[in-house]
């Protein structure tokens, strides 16, 4: 009899969500992960002043001191990276070919090839705008008439979405494929993709080029790079919270 009952947790998946800057309203490319990682590294990189400097003698020593900086002086927030190994398996749907006509034909070549659009720019947007163009050489004139096309800028902002404590506006900086077992048609089926991604922070976000800056996906990238913060501050907090509860200030010997 099934009571419903299971002691296996839900699991929550992980996602890349890429919006579409060139549109008025962000499209979402939701790229839901088939397994999430069992590990992911994550790194953070604080503005480093410049370096010391040594002076020949007291009179440079006490210009130079002039434009030391504090050591201490974060004017920035740091540069936070993951990095991640995504497995990619099509296995289970190779059992029912008929509902899986797709992973039938690729494999798991489709997946791949929507991860590694992320590393790319969209395709140049054509306007419905005449453009006329006119050539003149000697007395001979012609004239032309096509379509104008915005070109290739940016790459698309992307989230990454790790459960509800964990949502970054990121840029792919690494991409690596290993494809281990292929179709006869020399399609992978399996493969392991691995990925490096750089957060995009507030001050990567102001100097975003060109009129994409005020467009609704770079807000909601500022948004969810300051609840990301918020998680952060206040899982801080609730640490400061538990060394009073323990008394183990007080057990410090200073």
């Amino acid at each position: 009899m099934t009571t419903g009952y299971t002691r296996s947790p839900k699991l929550l998946k992980g996602a890349l969500i890429q919006f579409q800057s060139q549109m008025l309203i962000p499209v979402p490319n939701i790229i839901v992960f088939q397994y999430n990682p069992e590990t992911m590294t994550r790194t953070l990189i604080p503005w480093k002043p410049r370096e010391q400097v040594v002076y020949k003698d007291d009179a440079e020593a006490a210009q130079g001191r002039l434009k030391l900086l504090n050591e201490l002086v974060q004017p920035f927030d740091p540069d936070e990276t993951f990095t991640i190994s995504l497995e990619l398996d099509a296995s289970d749907d190779l059992e029912q070919p008929v509902i899986n006509p797709v992973a039938v034909l690729v494999g798991v070549a489709d997946r791949i090839a929507a991860l590694e659009m992320l590393c790319y720019p969209p395709a140049n947007i054509e306007l419905n705008t005449p453009v006329t163009v006119t050539v003149q050489v000697g007395q001979a004139q012609a004239q032309a008439e096509g379509v104008k096309t915005l070109p290739r800028l940016e790459v698309p902002i992307v989230l990454f979405v790790w459960g509800a404590g964990r949502i970054v506006p990121v840029r792919i900086t690494s991409f690596s494929v290993e494809e281990q077992q292929y179709s006869p048609l020399l399609y992978p089926i399996r493969a392991k993709v691995t990925l490096g991604m750089t957060v995009l922070n507030e001050n990567h976000l102001l100097n975003v080029a060109g009129e994409t800056k005020d467009s609704a996906t770079v807000k909601l990238a500022r948004a969810c790079y300051k609840y990301t913060q918020g998680q952060k501050r206040g899982l801080a907090t609730f640490k400061l919270a538990h060394l009073a509860a323990e008394n183990i200030i007080g057990q410090l010997p200073f």
